[in-house]
């Protein structure tokens, strides 16, 4: 196999376990919540976004981890981590605004990883020690994008009706 075939191998499996644990695990519980109970948690894994800074570490990512992925990754990552706690903090003192800032920072999480997977495909990047990271940890944030997604257009619609 190719480096590009085990990489997409092992996020696709990684992408399909997380699934199934939201599934089976995590989405039943969140459903009996209210919406702002039920967003704290997979908002929380997003406060680990930080992380992503990582990229910004010659001696972890190696030093020919190109400026044009590294950079607009790691700073997205945080931005998005940030804004993750704070919508978190915001929907546990039920502020007014906590479900636009849940819509925020879902979306531009969203928005940075795609441009992530588009630079660092189009750069061929070679992320080093930091491997684990799109294969481990991005599907598990991607299930939760997805499931934060979900849960905010189902309230959208709900409300419209």
């Amino acid at each position: 196999m190719t480096p590009t075939q085990i990489f997409g191998l092992q996020f696709t499996l990684s992408l399909a376990v997380y699934a199934l644990i939201a599934r089976w695990y995590v989405a039943p519980r969140l459903a009996a919540m209210p919406l702002r109970d039920a967003l704290v948690p997979l908002l929380l894994l997003h406060a680990f976004r930080h992380m992503g800074l990582v990229f910004l570490l010659p001696n972890f990512v190696g030093s020919t981890l190109p400026a044009e992925f590294a950079i607009p990754t790691a700073y997205g990552d945080l931005l998005t981590g940030l804004l993750a706690i704070l919508a978190v903090i915001a929907l546990r003192g039920r502020w007014p605004f906590a479900i636009a800032l849940a819509w925020i920072a879902n979306t531009l999480g969203m928005v940075d990883f795609l441009y992530g997977f588009y630079q660092g495909t189009r750069l061929q990047v070679n992320l080093g020690a930091a491997y684990y990271i799109p294969t481990v940890v991005n599907p598990a944030m991607w299930v939760s994008h997805f499931m934060i997604l979900a849960m905010l257009l189902r309230r959208a619609r709900e409300r419209d009706r």
